[in-house]
This record gives structure tokens, sequence and C-alpha cells, in this order.
């Protein structure tokens, strides 16, 4: 079911984050020496990462920099498309949330 392919865990994410850098890295011809001079992290974090570890969101896009791979990062939170006429009248959207939960 092809739906199903797009039912991805944060995990399942995590790895396909840290496997898609490794092999850019790969294809780049960089070790992880190189790369972690050139991002700034450090070897032991970088391997462990690629080895399927975490990383914060610092190390990601510092290693997403260093491997000219940042575009991606500007479209990660989308603001919801209108789903009906109506939608597209509303007023601009709020630049602060109410105090209250959503539900």
């Amino acid at each position: 079911m092809p739906l199903l392919d797009n039912l991805k865990t944060a995990e399942d994410l995590r790895q396909q984050i840290a496997a898609a850098a490794r092999d850019r890295r790969l294809a780049l011809n960089l070790t992880q020496k190189a790369l972690s001079d050139r991002s700034g992290v450090s070897l032991a974090t970088l391997r462990r990462f690629e080895g399927g570890g975490p990383a914060s969101l610092e190390t990601v896009l510092a290693l997403a920099e260093a491997l000219g791979a940042l575009d991606g990062f500007g479209a990660l939170f989308p603001l919801p498309e209108a789903q009906t006429l109506d939608d597209l009248d509303a007023p601009a959207p709020r630049r602060r949330a109410s105090g209250r939960r959503a539900q």
C-alpha cells in the first residue's frame, strides 16, 4: 500500500536522515574526520549520529550545512493549505497562540 509508505515514526525519520547524511558524506568523498573538522561537530558525535544514535538539532544543522544540504530545512514546517474557499477569506494568521492548549 503506497499510502502506508508515508506513515513514518520519528525514529524512522531519524534513521533515514542519518543514513542520508552518511551517504552524502561518502558521495562527496569525505571522511568522518574531514566532516567533523568542516562542521565543528565532534568526531564521536558524528560517529554516534551516523551509527543511528541521537543528535541535537544544532548538530544536524551543522552537518547539513557542511554537506551543502540545508535547503530542505526551510520547508520543514509549512503553513496549512486552504481546504475551502472560506479558508482563503480567513483573516491573516495569528502571530501568537492563545494560552489554551489545542484539544
